[in-house]
């Protein structure tokens, strides 16, 4: 059974959608099982071949640990940071 051509580079099948669908699967996994980060309120999306890290974060520590996670999937270059800060104030 064939699907499609054979012929498409990465950048084709990206834009396709089927890339996209399953790089934000990974990284929002990897967001949620990392035991050091509270990603309850970070929604990850794409923009192209742009990963939008958006929502809020409760420690300073967590920035750091979802942009470097997401930055192992798809690369430093390709991560935007769109978190805001909801830090406690006790």
């Amino acid at each position: 059974m064939k699907f499609g051509p054979d012929n498409n580079n990465h950048e084709e099948r990206f834009s396709q959608g089927h890339s996209s669908a399953a790089t934000v699967a990974t990284i929002a996994a990897a967001l949620s099982a990392d035991p050091d980060i509270d990603s309850s309120a970070i929604e990850v999306r794409m923009l192209g071949p742009v990963v939008l890290l958006e929502g809020y974060i409760t420690k300073p520590a967590d920035r750091d640990k979802a942009i470097a996670l997401a930055a192992m999937i798809v690369g430093e270059e390709n991560v935007h940071d769109r978190m805001l800060s909801r830090f406690s104030t006790q």
